[in-house]
């Protein structure tokens, strides 16, 4: 039986949506405010879900203490309380909205977890949006 195990960790955070390749009038009718050119940031909520067996001998599908360890030391340590546009090496060049994030993250984790047992990463930008990248069991 599969069974599903999520951690939660939390990241503050600034960042600009834009486009180099559109106009400043442009950037500012897709993205609005968030394309200020100073920027705004958030207080984010990152979960990670994995989905597997049961371990007899542990009680575990993993380990929650090595999986936060491996999303601390992939993306933690590098986006809290950075700017994503700027700081974050790994992050540049790309739009950091949610729906970029769930996926550049799911690329991070997914090499430094057992084969197949990353399931669901979310990124919670606010109480109303977020966003989710999951495989299909």
């Amino acid at each position: 039986m599969t069974v599903l195990v999520t951690r939660r960790e939390k990241f503050n955070a600034g960042h600009r949506l834009f486009n180099p390749a559109f106009t400043d009038e442009h950037n500012l009718e897709v993205f609005g405010k968030c394309s200020n050119p100073s920027g705004h940031g958030h207080n984010y909520v990152l979960e990670v879900t994995v989905a597997g067996e049961v371990d007899p001998e542990t009680g575990y599908v993993m380990d929650l203490g090595i999986l936060s360890d491996v999303i601390n030391k992939q993306i933690i340590q590098d986006v809290d309380h950075r700017n994503l546009n700027i700081d974050v090496e790994w992050m540049r060049g790309k739009i950091p909205t949610a729906e970029v994030m769930a996926d550049t993250f799911w690329d991070r984790l997914e090499e430094h977890l057992p084969a197949g047992l990353l399931y669901r990463v979310v990124v919670r930008e606010t109480d109303k949006n977020w966003a989710e990248r999951r495989r299909v069991l």
